[in-house]
């Protein structure tokens, strides 16, 4: 099992950028894809963006494309989301999870953290 913790949320202007970061435990991180999810009240968690373990291949959700990288460092154990032209529909609670296979889909990602809010603002 792995443990993760978010940090780096926070309120944010539209147009705004934050940096999220997931701290993880595990002396195999570099085995592990890690991904990045979002919810929003009253909306099912959705797929962000995901990062393989060792290519560091990327992938995104159409949504943020361009605007959104994710980056990991397997010597620290972390993986980033760095956020840049913030929109208030990007407002919601972004989890990080972790998955033994690279995959957009929620329900491969058997760890997570406790999530971080984001609130853009208009």
């Amino acid at each position: 099992q792995v443990q993760l913790v978010e940090s780096g949320g926070g309120l944010v202007q539209a147009g705004g950028s934050l940096r999220l970061t997931c701290a993880a435990s595990t002396r195999t991180f570099s085995s592990y894809a890690m991904g990045w999810f979002r919810q929003a009240p009253g909306e099912e968690r959705g797929f962000v963006s995901a990062i393989s373990g060792r290519s560091g291949t990327t992938y995104y959700t159409d949504s943020v494309k361009g605007r959104f990288t994710i980056s990991r460092d397997n010597a620290k154990n972390t993986v980033s989301l760095q956020m840049n032209s913030l929109k208030p529909e990007d407002t919601a609670v972004y989890y990080c999870a972790a998955s033994r296979t690279i995959t957009t889909n929620v329900v491969h990602y058997k760890d997570w953290g406790q999530g971080t809010q984001v609130t853009v603002s208009s």
